[in-house]
This record gives structure tokens, C-alpha cells and sequence, in this order.
């Protein structure tokens, strides 16, 4: 086994199963698609073992050998933890579930192995009884030797969920199980469940018989035995233990676990023996996980097309609201209701426009009178810009929100993403500051081309014609006159162009109509951009990258080609 410790010892294991743990944890399989479930779970439980057993151990080949007592309900685990011990170290009782939190026995030299960076970092460390299973209980003594280590961990078929998922865990940690069933129980199909596991992995297992009557241990050890052969623990070690009387300290007889005690013992003497069972566990463990990752890639892979289709769906919708809009804002739709009232109200019956064309020096009482209210009818034509502006940007937003979501049900996964409660059941709608976005881009538009018709009109911002509109007036009339279109029917509109034409001249407002929709354009575009945006926020937020399958794959195909290496050194009968 020389050359397969090399390989676990000299640190590139070590650096290629952090790099597939990375790879993993960039792999999220996050849309529910055909398959998806039980994927997402192996690759959450093979993150866990990495975690919890193959790096921390990869760190520590030189740690004490964790044997980990599991098996049934009943089957009398902490008896014989105890019985092994010669003391008792966890409680065992008539209630069912017994064990509620694990029991980790050592040496006292070998305490410092057990701190948070070796085992299940998510426990809490004490040093004496609890129930609490979110804690480990750490017991140190000289009646453990040196090397090793004992966990008494909860039923694997405990009717407490918590209780079966530690389980689980701890059997992933461990360098051995020490897996404990009876008479009553040994046929029961939930721990032959983990003890296949254990077989396809090549976990080191040791069998117990126990709380089986001393006439009875022959017959049904040899059925036990055939049973284990035939699912690849034909070379795990089976023990005996018949029943015999407890003492008041929960302690069977000496003789009763003199066997095992014997074998632990001299595996805890036995350095080459012990690394052997490291070595065996670390290997089977990584091998196996290196097998179950590539379905996890191809998943990864196949989860990225899927949001990638999903974005395609809402980019759609979004570019017809684009265009949409684009149309909207430069063909007179917005010319109507409120906007239209206001409008011709400001722009009057075409006497302004002889006012302002006569000279002034003869009409200056008839100027007053015509420009008087003119700025309290500008802000309000100006309001009903913007109101109309925010009213068809917010209408055509949840069109295309509500479009998009259409589109994304026509997919399972897609449809569970926006159903009701669902983690994008917002974006069936308009975001809800969409409206306070649009009114600050519409009115930034218009204060945009107050600047550009103030400056356009140069010299004749100090006459009587400027001065009757004044810079906003002519603001506003140039923002009626880009969207009212290029040929409007309205007479009202042709009359503001003709205002504007008499301060600027007609190519200059030409130029103010068309710089007008260039710059309301990107507005538009921007606002509707980020209610786009909203859709890349959850694949944002699952991390899934484009070369998350490749990246997995290759990061398992690295630990794969430290793995043939090591074979192929090691020769026929290795373990790699």
C-alpha cells in the first residue's frame, strides 16, 4: 500500500478534490428539470462528504481511526459501545429514539484530531450528556488506545428525521463502520440500504451481531454471512454477541465483546493496518464520487441551456415591447385624452401666433394678455406628458412581464419558477418602482430639451415671441411635436410647429423634433432594460456559469488520473 499513501500524502489528491469540491459548489442545479431531484441531492450529499470526511482526512492520514458504531433501532449500539469502553459513556435506555446526539470516544492524547476542522464542523463541541443533536459529546479516556476512536452515532432507521441524516453523516466520515444489527432486525431492508452504500464504495465495514441468544448466534451468523457475500461485504469482519445480562452501568459481560475489543485494539497498534482501512475508505469514497459526478455535469450543462432558454423567452417579449414602444412614442398614440385637452388649451386658436408675427411696438397690451397664464398651461401639458409617457411604458412593461411569463409556463420548469409563491413569481408583473423610475427619466427628457431649445434660439431668446413661451413653453412644445409623429392630422400640432419655426427657424426644428426622439429612445430603452434585467437576477443569483458541466468534468477527471496513477503502480489487487 505504499505507493497508493503516496499518492493520498503527497498533496495533489489533497489540491484536485478541493478543485472538485469548488467545481461542485459552482454546479447548482437549480430548475426543477426531468431528473433534477435526485441529482441536486447526490451532489449536495457528495459536497458533504468531501467536506465532512475525503478533505479533512486527505489534511490528516496520521489522525486516529474513526470507527463509527450505526445500525437499527434496538440493535443495541450504546450497550456496546459501553461494553467496549469498560465504562459507561453514552446512555442507552428503553426508549426509542435512545441516541439523540453522538458520542465520540478517544484517547486523551488524540483530542486535538476531533476539534471543529476534522468532523462535521456544524457541531457543537461539549463535554458532557445532552439531547441536543446539533452537538457532538466528546469523551476522553485511557480505556480507548491511542490511534483510535469509537462514535456512537443515532439509528439509521430512527424515527426522527434529524436523527437518520446525522446518521447518515457520521457513517460518511467515518474510516470504519462498526455497523450493529440483532436477531430481530439483521434482514431489515433500511440498513442493508447503507450497507450497500458502504460495499460500492468500498467503505471498510465490520459486522455485529448482537442481542442474539447464544444458540441462535451460529445459525443466524452463517445467514448473515451468505447475506453479506452476496452484497460485496464477503471480506468484512462479522462479530458475534449474544445476549447476556446488563449491568447498572449499561455494560454486557467482558467476555461477551472480548472479540472485538481485541481486533480494535490491535488495529489501534497496527499503524500499517490502520492506514490500510484509511486508505481503503479515502480511496472508494473518492472513486465513487468521481463516478457519480459526471451525471451531476451533464445536469449542469443541461441546466445552463435551460435558463439560456428561459432568457431567450424574456428577451423576446422584451424586444417587441421595445419596438413597440419606439412606435408609440413617434406616431401621435399619445396625442389623445388628457394630453390632447391640454395641448390645444396652450396653443390657443392660432391669435397667439398672429400676436406674435405682427409688430411689437403695436401689440405689446394684446402680447401681455395672450401670454398671460401661458406658464401655469405649459406645466400642465407638461404633466400630461409625462403622465402619458409613464402610463404606456408601465402598460407595455406588464404586457411584456405578463408575456414572458406565458412563454416561461409552456416549460415545467419554467412555469414552477413563476407560479404563485414561486422564486420568480415577481417578474410576472412590472417591478414596482418602475413607475418612479419613468417619471424621473421623463422629466429629465423634457428638462433636456429645455436645454436644447434655449440653446438653439441664440439671439432671440430676449424677444417677445421667446418670451411669451419662455424656455419651458418651448420645451414641452417640442416634446408634444416628437410624439405626435411626422405627419399628424391635428391641427393644433402643426400650429406648435409653426410657433417653434418662428423662434428657430424650420430646419432648426427640423433638428430639436428629431434630436427629441433620439434622446427619449435610450430612456425607454434603459427603463425597459432593466425590468430585462430582472430575469438574469435569479441565474445571477444560482451562480450557474456556462462552463460549470465542463469545468466539473474536468476537475473529476483530474482526481481520475491520480487515481489510474495510482493503480497502475500499485499492480493487480490494489484498491485504487
Amino acid at each position: 500500500m505504499k505507493h497508493t499513501k503516496d499518492v493520498l500524502s503527497d498533496g495533489k489528491m489533497l489540491t484536485e478534490t478541493v478543485r472538485l469540491r469548488g467545481a461542485l459548489q459552482a454546479a447548482p442545479l437549480p430548475l426543477d428539470l426531468p431528473g433534477a431531484a435526485p441529482l441536486r441531492e447526490a451532489r449536495a450529499m457528495i459536497i458533504d462528504q468531501l467536506e465532512d470526511y475525503v478533505i479533512p482526512r486527505l489534511m490528516s492520514l496520521e489522525a486516529p481511526l474513526l470507527a463509527v458504531v450505526g445500525g437499527s433501532t434496538g440493535a443495541g449500539k450504546s450497550t456496546l459501545v459501553n461494553s467496549l469502553v469498560g465504562h459507561r459513556v453514552t446512555a442507552p435506555g428503553v426508549l426509542r429514539p435512545t441516541t439523540r446526539s453522538p458520542v465520540l470516544v478517544h484517547h486523551p492524547d488524540d483530542g486535538a484530531w476531533f476539534g471543529p476542522d476534522r468532523l462535521l464542523p456544524e457541531l457543537k463541541r461539549v463535554d458532557h450528556a445532552t439531547d441536543d443533536p446539533d452537538s457532538i459529546q466528546l469523551v476522553a479516556t485511557d480505556a480507548i488506545p491511542a490511534g483510535l476512536a469509537i462514535l456512537d452515532a443515532p439509528d439509521v432507521d430512527s424515527v426522527e428525521e434529524r436523527n437518520r441524516i446525522l446518521a447518515g453523516q457520521l457513517l460518511a466520515a467515518a474510516d470504519l463502520w462498526l455497523f450493529v444489527t440483532s436477531a430481530a432486525r439483521y434482514s431489515d431492508q433500511v440498513p442493508w440500504e447503507y450497507l450497500k452504500q458502504a460495499a460500492e464504495r468500498s467503505t471498510a465495514v465490520a459486522m455485529v451481531l448482537d442481542r442474539t441468544p447464544a444458540d441462535a448466534v451460529q445459525t443466524v451468523s452463517t445467514h448473515l454471512a451468505r447475506m453479506m457475500s452476496a452484497r460485496g461485504l464477503k471480506d468484512s469482519p462479522l462479530f458475534g454477541v449474544a445476549e447476556g445480562p446488563v449491568d447498572d452501568d449499561g455494560l454486557l459481560p467482558a467476555g461477551h465483546v472480548a472479540e472485538i475489543r481485541t481486533w480494535l485494539e490491535a488495529l489501534a497498534h497496527d499503524a500499517a493496518a490502520r492506514q490500510a482501512i484509511v486508505n481503503q475508505t479515502v480511496e472508494g469514497a473518492i472513486r465513487t464520487i468521481t463516478y457519480r459526478v459526471y451525471p451531476i455535469a451533464d445536469a449542469a450543462t443541461e441546466q445552463v441551456g435551460a435558463v439560456g432558454g428561459l432568457l431567450r423567452l424574456a428577451d423576446e417579449q422584451y424586444d417587441v415591447a421595445v419596438r413597440e414602444l419606439a412606435h408609440a412614442t413617434t406616431d401621435g398614440t399619445l396625442l389623445n385624452g388628457d394630453l390632447l385637452v391640454r395641448w390645444r388649451e396652450y396653443v390657443g386658436s392660432g391669435e397667439l401666433l398672429s400676436s406674435l408675427e405682427a409688430k411689437v411696438g403695436f401689440v405689446r397690451d394684446r402680447l401681455v394678455n395672450a401670454i398671460k397664464g401661458k406658464p401655469q398651461q405649459a406645466e400642465r401639458v407638461a404633466v400630461a406628458v409625462e403622465t402619458g409617457l409613464e402610463t404606456l411604458i408601465v402598460e407595455r412593461a406588464e404586457r411584456a412581464a405578463a408575456a414572458a411569463a406565458k412563454a416561461w409556463e409552456t416549460t415545467d420548469y419554467g412555469a414552477a419558477l413563476v407560479a404563485p409563491g414561486g422564486p420568480c413569481a415577481q417578474l410576472t408583473r412590472a417591478s414596482r418602482d418602475l413607475r418612479r423610475r419613468t417619471s424621473l427619466e421623463v422629466t429629465a427628457w423634457v428638462e433636456e430639451l429645455q436645454e436644447l431649445v434655449r440653446v438653439a434660439s441664440g439671439d432671440v431668446r430676449n424677444t417677445a415671441r421667446f418670451l411669451a413661451f419662455g424656455v419651458r413653453g418651448l420645451g414641452v412644445t417640442v416634446a408634444v411635436l416628437a410624439l405626435a409623429g411626422d405627419d399628424p392630422a391635428e391641427d393644433s400640432v402643426r400650429r406648435g410647429r409653426e410657433i417653434l419655426a418662428t423662434l428657430v427657424g424650420q430646419q432648426a426644428t427640423s433638428e430639436l423634433v428629431a434630436t427629441a426622439r433620439d434622446r427619449l429612445r435610450p430612456r425607454l430603452e434603459a427603463l425597459l432594460a432593466g425590468e430585462r434585467a430582472r430575469y438574469l437576477a435569479p441565474a445571477d443569483q444560482w451562480e450557474l456559469k456556462p462552463e460549470a458541466g465542463e469545468n466539473l468534468r474536468e476537475a473529476a477527471r483530474r482526481v481520475d488520473d491520480l487515481r489510474f496513477a495510482a493503480a497502475r503502480r500499485t499492480g493487480p489487487g490494489g484498491h485504487l
